[in-house]
């Protein structure tokens, strides 16, 4: 299809097809967005071309703003240089300060000529000097960028010289030692030496030494700074699928892309893939790379990966040197060319570790977060970890089955850093009322429910407020003791044989025994070829510091201000940026700590201050006021500078009928509150309307329920009031399996089963799906065409308010934003955002294409209030009828779909 030019609010926007008209609006608004530096919250519903037309507004300012910097320079280049004043003339003190102003700017009436005229040629000097001065930049970026390789290889090599030297002296200074040792000393086996920690120095005593940081001869390897496009989205196949997007645009042939990813999803050695961990997969890359280059050039792929030789990557070699992460590249074989196009996922842009990694600098630059209706959620998600009793115990276990293998071999400063790691895993087990010596699983710990604390609290409680953190993370971070740990996991298992001059260990391999029910102890013997254990259980057991790395990162986050610790308790009027929670379950393996985020503003609002514009774009964004207070007031963002675009849907009205049904078939007031929703007239009600809506709608019809426990009560009532057999009359019935792993095999039998029964006909007419809010059906899935032709929503989905950490994070809310006389507190709008957010998620799985049409039924006589309604997307509110009897709205529906199935 040949691509065409559409013009926008007197911008050209290259288009594959002719867009529809609310793209073209979508592409201007875009478009003055990022043109004004401003944050823009957009919303286009799924079927609308979101995409495509964030491809092709983005690109089109891109490519605008790249060419008036080039016109700018040329013209700077050729206007001739200003002579000098005439003799005698000089400039007048009072106009000195305009001599920065546009030449074309208009002056004063009465100002003499030679005034005007001087202070014109003083700007085109000026304006000529920075255009050299860019172009001269210019000229040194790309020349720098060619050598950039060279330059590289001749640091590598004068560093591995330095650490030759330093290699050679250590092992001159370790043999003194060894001779000094009595021959006791156990001999290790072959390979093993990889697992013995290297002695440590810290950063302190490094630059007191060498007086240069480590990091210095690195900073001349950092990309220029050129303006970009960074594109993240929640997941990978999403960010696969905007690639996509972007190869069939316009701009597919010229745009420079490269996406970024994690080496498991990324990688393309197939026998570095199968190894499954991604700890392990990391791991052998680097050791690929090493192998086949011997350490010179860490951002080629080894030809082991393509079977050819290797494959430069254009641009930014510190995105593949740095951190977890590869490259993938598109556009022009032109290495010396910059980026213009980023797409990364949530994580890597909005977690600053994980940034200041990847090489990634903000300033300046465009981001544009894609599928963002849970933004906030993420944020949180990312910044917040939990950790089990059974998993700090089996850390514990494994690091002091390593210090006791290799302590002769260890220095004194890895003892010192090892011993205050078991000390905090201990302390932190000690905080959950168990004991690190013994079973986490036969340990029984009072069910006290979730309790929270303030830092200072936990710290003190734990009794680990004497450990400088920092340093230990840091320590964690420089030795690789996890990957060491991970290594020695695998090669000895769960269960390490204890050798026969360190009689100590038998009891200690009695306790790993009994935390490995079903192994004996011969057979942990025989397995100590590392076979014990898989690679994602080694993995997972033998990291034994995330909940550690997280305190750090609360700890550095509140030494930036942010209403940080309290000293004061949880009565304290000043609320914790971030709290730890205890979750006793009954038994110390099922409990866990985990820290909770509570103002995800303080990691946005970096992301917000360094960016020239900021797009926060989804199909469903309603509500928009979590994202305007929540997210941007909290960060700092005047309200000046949000933008909100919203528009409706390319379907036809008659397309989509949403109706919200405030009584049953029997008159029955539908409320489905907390209070209600159990009682026996309720959920009769909710299976009679649901009986008679499958007698009318055809094909596909997915019911959502606000948990999974209701879900579980409401179906074991309608078994006994035989409900479900009237249901399976029209319907073949469906439940959302609890395992993620299962919903592909259910999804792919709903829809055959709806295919062959819209195909044969008969009393069967398709299929009823059963799912939950929130769950794994509610978000990611297309239920386009038949498999969905009616969404009902039983009740509405309110989270629990009893939740400690909403309750904790609701009153953080009403004390950080306290509402004005007759504004509803934010708490009280936190809990119904949460809802409608919910809802509307659910909601849209429907209506995924323009000859799409489908009827969405909402079961709950709240849903007729106005403040819920305004929540609702727009394309749905302007067409929702509030029915206050059944008898009406079973009218409309049936009026509905037999319209629209009738023709066919």
């Amino acid at each position: 299809m040949a691509d065409k030019t559409q013009e926008a609010g007197g911008i050209h926007f290259p288009f594959p097809f002719p867009p529809y008209s609310i793209q073209k609006d979508f592409m201007a608004e875009l478009y003055r967005v990022l043109e004004a530096g401003k944050i823009g919250i957009f919303e286009s519903p799924t079927g609308t071309g979101k995409s495509l037309s964030l491809i092709c507004g983005a690109l089109s300012w891109l490519r605008d703003f790249e060419r008036k910097k080039q016109q700018e320079e040329v013209q700077c280049l050729l206007e001739p240089a200003a002579g000098p004043l005439p003799e005698g003339q000089d400039l007048h003190p009072a106009t000195s300060s305009s001599c920065r102003g546009s030449p074309t700017a208009p002056r004063p009436a009465g100002e003499p000529d030679w005034v005007t005229q001087f202070v014109q040629r003083k700007a085109e000097r000026d304006l000529a000097e920075r255009g050299k001065e860019e172009q001269t930049r210019r000229r040194k970026r790309e020349e720098r960028l060619q050598q950039t390789r060279h330059t590289a290889q001749l640091r590598h090599a004068a560093r591995l010289r330095r650490q030759e030297e330093e290699e050679t002296e250590a092992l001159l200074r370790l043999s003194r030692e060894m001779l000094a040792e009595e021959a006791g000393a156990e001999q290790l086996e072959p390979g093993e030496e990889e697992l013995v920690l290297a002695e440590y120095t810290s950063d302190e005593e490094r630059r007191a030494a060498s007086g240069v940081d480590e990091d210095e001869d690195e900073e001349d390897l950092e990309e220029e700074h050129v303006t970009k496009i960074y594109y993240c989205s929640r997941t990978h196949s999403q960010l696969a699928q905007f690639v996509q997007e972007v190869r069939k645009s316009p701009f597919g042939r010229e745009v420079r892309l490269v996406s970024l990813g994690s080496r498991q999803n990324l990688c393309v050695n197939e026998d570095v893939r199968s190894l499954g961990s991604v700890q392990l997969i990391n791991d052998r890359c680097v050791e690929i790379q090493r192998r086949q280059h011997g350490g010179h050039r860490p951002w080629v792929w080894p030809r082991q990966c393509w079977g050819g030789g290797p494959r430069d990557l254009p641009e930014g070699p510190r995105w593949a040197r740095r951190g977890t992460w590869e490259i993938k590249a598109i556009g022009p074989p032109a290495p010396t060319s910059p980026l213009q196009l980023v797409v990364l996922p949530y994580p890597m842009l909005l977690h600053e570790a994980t940034r200041q990694a990847a090489g990634i600098r903000l300033q300046g630059q465009v981001v544009i977060i894609d599928e963002a209706h849970n933004l906030i959620d993420a944020i949180t998600g990312i910044h917040s970890t939990e950790v089990s009793g059974s998993q700090l115990c089996q850390a514990h276990s494994q690091l002091l089955q390593y210090t006791e293998r290799y302590r002769k071999r260890l220095k004194a400063k890895n003892l010192m850093y090892i011993k205050q790691i078991l000390y905090l895993l201990e302390k932190f087990v000690a905080v959950l009322g168990g004991n690190i010596r013994r079973n986490p699983g036969t340990q029984s710990v009072s069910p006290t429910g979730t309790e929270l604390k303030t830092i200072n609290d936990f710290l003190f409680q734990s009794q680990v407020d004497n450990i400088n953190l920092f340093k230990v993370q840091r320590y964690c971070e420089k030795s690789k003791v996890s990957r060491k740990l991970c290594g020695f996991t695998e090669r000895y298992g769960a269960v390490l044989p204890p050798p026969p001059e360190q009689p100590r260990l038998a009891g200690l391999q009695h306790f790993l025994q009994s935390l490995q029910p079903g192994v004996s102890a011969g057979e942990s013997g025989a397995r100590g070829t590392g076979k014990a254990l898989s690679g994602g259980v080694a993995h997972r057991l033998c990291d034994p510091h995330p909940f550690r790395f997280s305190l750090c990162t609360w700890l550095c986050s509140s030494a930036r201000g942010k209403a940080a610790l309290s000293t004061s308790g949880l009565d304290s009027p000043r609320r914790p940026l971030c709290v730890p929670s205890v979750l006793p379950a009954g038994s110390l393996s099922q409990s866990s700590l985990k820290f909770l985020l509570l103002n995800p503003a303080v990691h946005f609002a970096q992301v917000v201050k360094e960016c020239r514009a900021v797009v926060i774009a989804g199909g469903t964004m309603r509500p928009v006021s979590d994202f305007r207070e929540q997210l941007l007031a909290c960060a700092g963002v005047e309200a000046e500078r949000v933008v909100e675009f919203s528009c409706g849907h390319v379907i036809p009205p008659d397309n989509i009928l949403p109706l919200v049904l405030c009584g049953g078939a029997t008159e029955q007031q539908l409320e489905f509150t907390y209070q209600k929703r159990e009682l026996p007239a309720m959920m009769d009600e909710a299976g009679h309307v649901l009986c008679n809506l499958c007698n009318v709608v055809p094909g596909g019809l997915v019911c959502f329920f606000p948990s999974y426990e209701y879900q579980r009560q409401v179906l074991a009532h309608w078994d006994k009031r035989g409900l479900l057999s009237r249901l399976a009359v029209r319907k073949q019935i469906f439940q959302e399996p609890k395992r993620a792993s299962q919903v592909e095999q259910v999804l792919a039998a709903y829809a055959k089963c709806i295919k062959s029964c819209v195909q044969a006909g008969g009393p069967v007419t398709g299929a009823l799906l059963l799912s939950v809010v929130g769950g794994k059906m509610s978000e990611g899935i297309n239920f386009s065409d038949d498999l969905g032709r009616c969404v009902v929503m039983v009740g509405m989905p309110y989270p629990n308010i009893r939740a400690p950490e909403l309750q904790e994070k609701m009153a953080y809310l009403d004390q950080r934003l306290p509402a004005a006389p007759g504004q509803v507190p934010p708490s009280k709008a936190l809990v119904e955002n949460l809802c409608m957010k919910a809802v509307n998620q659910s909601i849209g799985r429907a209506i995924r294409h323009q000859r799409d049409f489908a009827s969405i039924v909402l079961l709950d006589q709240r849903y007729a209030r106005a403040p819920v309604l305004a929540k609702l997307p727009a394309w749905i509110r302007d067409r929702v009828e509030v029915k206050a009897t059944f008898g009406a709205a079973f009218a409309a529906l049936r009026k509905f779909h037999r319209e629209k199935v009738g023709p066919s």
